[in-house]
């Protein structure tokens, strides 16, 4: 698939999305982004924004499976990847799938739920298997986990530890949408919700080629530096006590290839970096004692490391 079919692919989900999501458009791109990537999504955000309403309508414009698991303290590993039981009338023991088993997975408030079973679900993310009595088996693809927290309400919950955090292509906000989207929200929903009759918008193959397009697209060396020197920048800021690890580097790397894609280009320049490089690096960052009482943010300072660290414009144009 050339990476001109990749943004064909990319547009057509956002247009069947925001049928339903208004007026969030560069969330939507960053998401297929993570989808592209074969990463996951953490998004932090009040409730009622939209967050299960994304996922449902990325489902279902791919023609893929959608679940969700709804994280509260007595939730079992189990109860993610699912459970051997014994079933009388075969005399034998059958695996019953969890709701992990499917393309688009809605973790709702995984926070509230117990590091075991926290990691019960990230190592699923990671490695894509799922393993009882035993046994692997293999998570169908796509395969993108929606994780979402509540960063109102924290009382009671497990907060993510930074290497789980890493795990994570994307981490996002959908936030509340405008004036006049509000208003055309009312709109759409006077009679009947449009998820209802949300269509599969592309072919069932079209998702593999679409990857492998992305793994196509090219980086010049001159770029590939600036990836790494922005990586590195956040390792020795003097605000910064815990900088990006050189997981979040490729993360940033196949984000960026991924953009260009969506974008309808062969290659990638460093707009596409700059486009995805707060979504995929702030949660991998934590903020020093002083500059957190200070009031300095992780966005802002990676705007600064962006706008510091040169880019070699001229050299990818040409690439």
């Amino acid at each position: 698939m050339p990476e001109h079919q990749v943004a064909t692919f990319g547009g057509r989900i956002i247009e069947n999305v925001e049928r339903v999501i208004v007026g969030k458009r560069a969330v939507t791109e960053l998401v297929l982004v993570a989808l592209l990537c074969d990463g996951h999504v953490l998004l932090e955000d009040v409730p009622g924004v939209g967050k299960t309403m994304l996922a449902r309508s990325i489902a279902r414009s791919l023609g893929g499976d959608f679940r969700r698991i709804q994280f509260t303290p007595d939730l079992l590993p189990s109860d993610i990847s699912g459970l051997s039981y014994f079933n009388q009338k075969l005399g034998d023991f059958q695996f019953r799938p969890g709701p992990v088993f499917t393309n688009i997975l809605l973790a709702d408030e995984i926070n509230r739920a117990t590091p075991r079973t926290q990691s019960a679900l990230l190592e699923a993310m990671e490695e894509r298997t799922v393993t009882v009595e035993g046994e692997t088996m293999r998570l169908p693809r796509p395969f993108l986990v929606l994780a979402t927290e509540n960063p109102v309400e924290l009382e009671g919950t497990f907060p993510l530890p930074e290497a789980q955090l890493d795990r994570f292509l994307l981490r996002l906000s959908i936030g509340y949408p405008s004036a006049e989207d509000e208003d055309l929200m009312l709109q759409r929903l006077q009679h009947n919700h449009p998820i209802e009759t949300l269509a599969t918008v592309v072919p069932p193959d079209a998702f593999a080629e679409a990857v492998e397009a992305v793994r196509d697209v090219h980086v010049e060396p001159e770029l590939r530096a600036y990836i790494a020197t922005v990586s590195r920048a956040t390792r020795t800021h003097d605000a910064i006590e815990l900088g990006v690890s050189p997981r979040g580097t490729l993360a940033l790397y196949r984000a960026t290839q991924a953009m260009a894609a969506l974008r309808g280009r062969s290659y990638a320049t460093p707009d596409d970096t700059k486009a995805v490089a707060v979504a995929v690096l702030a949660h991998r960052i934590i903020l020093s004692p002083d500059a957190r009482l200070r009031g300095r943010t992780v966005d802002h300072i990676l705007n600064e490391i962006l706008s510091s660290v040169e880019a070699p414009v001229e050299a990818v144009r040409t690439g």
